[in-house]
């Protein structure tokens, strides 16, 4: 019997008699569940259900309008998983046969007694709670499965795992590309027995581990091909066992070809990959995965603070997926308006509200064939987690005011700069809609851990400012840049290309100096910025943590108003003003009401 936490249960009431639905809220809540909504009608119910999710439905057959079991059908149809069950003052095998068809976890006949409803919730939540914990499970051995297939097939390293008797049972795709090339004998299915000289080291290494059950320490070897080249490679060997219950499976060989890996040191690192910029080795680590990963068509969330180019990371990782040349389709979820978000995303029919005077092609049908690119993911509302989630698992979706459905191939690239996985524990984001965008991850560095990179950055936005202001600026002077670099960057890459372009407005000659940077940056710290006393990068960095810097609310709200009347209304020339990222704009002005 597992153990129920009462008061974490949400149960939904329905019943067009009042008395009743507060005889069952009152039954329910005084045995500890919580919380118990009612709702009168069918409609009122779906809405409900769909705001938010629920570990047991009770609701009476007959109603005025949609009956129970309609309620029931649309629950099903809708994939959800929470037990119902069905209350009735007029029994019949019809309408019980029915609710059994489709999936009721029990059916009451009126007067329902108080012991036979706190029995039958017990037992129906007890049931659901069993079934979560499976999927839970379930979910957790899929995610798991892959990541080690995402693992294995991206990773530079050959891969190789064999038998008892030394027969090959898999190979990752560098090994066989390597194979392909080497060792043409050698496949899934063969024996390593059967490769011939000089590669014979694969079946030595692996015997001896299958005779001692203990690795064979990496080594490295030398072979002359047959076709007159040259390669080196590293090669180790260890048993292949199931932890739990420590059965001896067989062997996996790792190797390397060296050769190929010291021509690769010697080409250096890459300075630019894509509209990407820096040596770091945070940054080639990033290179490296959107490399790997692009190829591999699952959903990826970036995460990283705000500033740190995660459009850039969407932009790389779909030139390198095979769908470069269909659309990359980019929604930013803090910039629409909540009640045009699901006409935006899904589309719309003509009609399907006031002002709908066309059907409308939402971004995902926009996108179908190529990559659509959900900017802070972090901020939908539960109704559109909900449908996202659907769209996510089903591939299809309905548009706004139509009937029949659209299934789309699309790959989904999703970025934030919250901290997804807390919002999961306080409710505020579907922990199963976090798992199917987070299949693989990409976190950006900030620009104070991109050691070396500044400098870079400089240059490249030196001499794009340069050329789109027309001005011949060389370059920076030594203590403008010692100045640039021992500043902490809280807006990160985007901070810093709005101090060179201001820097590249104000300068009067060829170099940038100390006088061109803002005061911030020459005082290292906080002095000027969008509300008094606090610089626009300051508000950033208090956005990014989810908090604000101890300034007057109301002061930030006229600065806010007076920049925008400036720009006459233009969001992206006030946020630039201001300091601030377009959605951190988006976020206080809904705060303070000025949407």
């Amino acid at each position: 019997m597992i153990d129920l936490d009462k008061s974490e249960t949400r149960i939904l009431v329905v019943d067009d008699e009042e008395s009743l639905r507060l005889t069952f809220q009152m039954f329910l809540g005084r045995e500890g569940y919580g919380p118990v909504v009612t709702a009168s009608t069918f409609e009122e119910a779906m809405e409900f259900i769909e705001q938010q999710t629920f570990d047991l439905i009770i609701s009476d057959i007959v109603m005025d309008g949609a009956s129970g079991i309609d309620l029931l059908r649309r629950v099903r149809e809708l994939g959800l998983e929470c037990p119902m069950v069905m209350v009735t003052g007029y029994p019949n095998i019809n309408t019980a046969s029915e609710a059994v068809r489709l999936g009721a976890f029990d059916y009451l006949a009126k007067p329902v007694k108080k012991a036979d409803l706190l029995r039958t919730a017990r037992m129906a939540l007890q049931q659901y709670s069993l079934w979560k914990e499976k999927e839970r499970l379930a979910g957790e051995k899929e995610r798991s499965q892959q990541y080690l297939e995402t693992i294995f097939r991206s990773v530079r390293d050959m891969i190789i795992t064999v038998d008892h008797d030394l027969r090959v049972v898999q190979m990752n795709d560098q090994a066989k590309t390597w194979a392909a090339m080497h060792i043409p004998d050698l496949a899934i299915g063969t024996s390593l027995e059967e490769v011939a000289d000089p590669f014979t080291v694969f079946a030595t290494d692996a015997q001896k581990v299958l005779e001692c059950r203990e690795a064979v320490s990496e080594h490295r070897i030398e072979v002359n091909l047959e076709t007159g080249g040259h390669v080196v490679f590293r090669l180790c060997a260890a048993p292949l066992e199931r932890q739990q219950n420590e059965d001896f499976l067989g062997v996996v060989l790792v190797f390397r070809d060296v050769s190929r890996l010291e021509d690769l040191e010697k080409r250096g690192k890459r300075t630019y990959f894509h509209r990407l910029a820096g040596v770091s080795r945070a940054m080639q680590t990033v290179y490296t995965l959107i490399e790997n990963v692009g190829q591999v068509d699952t959903s990826v969330l970036i995460t990283g603070e705000s500033g740190t180019g995660k459009e850039l990371v969407a932009e790389a990782l779909h030139a390198e997926s095979p769908r470069r040349d269909m659309p990359l389709v980019k929604f930013d979820c803090t910039s629409i308006p909540e009640n045009l978000m699901e006409s935006e995303l899904f589309g719309h029919k003509k009609g399907a509200f006031t002002g709908a005077d066309r059907n409308r092609e939402g971004r995902i049908l926009q996108a179908d064939g190529g990559t659509l690119f959900l900017d802070e993911i972090g901020d939908i509302s539960p109704l559109m987690q909900l449908r996202l989630l659907r769209f996510l698992q089903e591939r299809t979706f309905y548009p706004v005011g139509e009937d029949r459905p659209v299934t789309v191939d699309v790959r989904v690239v999703a970025a934030t700069n919250a901290d997804l996985k807390q919002k999961v524990q306080r409710g505020e984001f579907r922990e199963d809609l976090y798992y199917r965008l987070r299949v693989i991850d990409i976190t950006l560095p900030p620009l104070r851990d991109r050691d070396g990179d500044l400098p870079i950055l400089v240059e490249l936005f030196l001499a794009r400012f340069s050329k789109r202001l027309n001005k011949n600026i060389t370059g920076i002077s030594d203590q403008a840049l010692q100045l640039l670099g021992a500043y902490r960057w809280p807006g990160n890459v985007r901070e810093l290309e709005h101090v060179v372009e201001r820097a590249c407005v104000l300068c009067a000659d060829d170099t940038i100096t100390t006088g061109n940077l803002p005061e911030e940056v020459r005082t290292g710290g906080r002095t000027v910025g969008a509300t008094p006393g606090y610089s626009g990068v300051e508000l950033e960095a208090a956005a990014n943590r989810g908090s604000s810097p101890p300034v007057s609310q109301e002061s930030e709200k006229a600065h806010i108003l007076s920049i925008i009347a400036q720009t006459d209304g233009n969001k992206a020339k006030a946020a630039r003003l201001l300091g601030i990222d377009r959605s951190t704009l988006y976020r206080k002005m809904k705060g303070y009401g000025l949407e």
